[in-house]
């Protein structure tokens, strides 16, 4: 089933912001729904919702319809929005 990026980055923006200090359980809920992370994983791993703002647009570029290099520039060019993302992931799965 193919994600609608549009409404799950508003849905995921408006829990964002009602997630003051730490990730809640609705914001953990929208990541958890396109990944293979659960829940609770998401809100041990990212406990700040900046982090799981760009842990969203990470997952954005990499399940956009973009080919390989396109995706890996985008990534580069924002390397030090997702690098503290991609260090907590690698070091999950690692």
């Amino acid at each position: 089933m193919a994600i609608d990026w549009d409404k799950f980055d508003k849905e995921a923006d408006r829990a964002i912001k009602a997630a003051g200090d730490r990730t809640d359980e609705k914001l953990a809920s929208k990541i958890s729904s396109v990944s293979r992370l659960t829940d609770e994983e998401i809100q041990e791993l990212f406990p700040d919702p900046a982090d799981v703002k760009r842990l969203k647009d990470l997952m954005k570029v990499v399940k956009s319809a973009g080919d390989r290099n396109a995706k890996i520039n985008t990534i580069v060019s924002n390397a030090e929005e997702f690098g503290g993302v991609i260090l907590t992931l690698l070091g999950k799965f690692a």
